[in-house]
């Protein structure tokens, strides 16, 4: 009996500073520019299947946010380290991207999120009911991928 290969799990993390442009009067992280960090970490985790923003659209899909949730736990100040994860840990139907944003010097929860997106094909903009294959197939591709 041979064994299944384990699917890797699809993440990644950025680390960066806060900026003072992102802190509001009282000098702290305004809470909109927080999914500016999930962005970048879901960027950087979509360009390892190679299924880019521009990838996207040249494949004719469009990833809009349908739905989103946040828990602020500790709020972050300007000129501050953070590490931000995303995880993929929905696919079939829509992309559901959970988020994590870590004190990037003592390791602590500071937010967590998630984002869910659904592919609209750019041509006749309707929403599909499950992904697409294209992105299925990079998916895949990763998951099995033992290098």
């Amino acid at each position: 009996m041979s064994e299944e290969p384990m699917a890797k799990v699809l993440s990644a993390e950025v680390d960066m500073i806060t900026s003072f442009q992102d802190a509001d009067p009282m000098g702290v992280v305004y809470h909109g520019n927080y999914f500016r960090y999930f962005e970048e970490a879901r960027r950087v985790m979509m360009e390892k299947i190679h299924y880019s923003y521009l990838d996207m659209m040249d494949s004719g899909y469009m990833w809009p946010i349908i739905d989103t949730r946040v828990k602020y736990i500790r709020s972050i100040p300007f000129n501050h380290r953070i590490r931000v994860t995303a995880t993929l840990n929905e696919w079939e139907n829509r992309m559901r991207v959970d988020y994590v944003i870590y004190d990037g010097e003592t390791g602590e929860r500071m937010t967590k999120a998630h984002t869910m997106q659904v592919a609209v094909s750019i041509k006749d903009r309707e929403m599909l009911l499950a992904s697409p294959r294209v992105f299925l197939d990079k998916l895949e591709a990763f998951q099995y991928d033992t290098d």
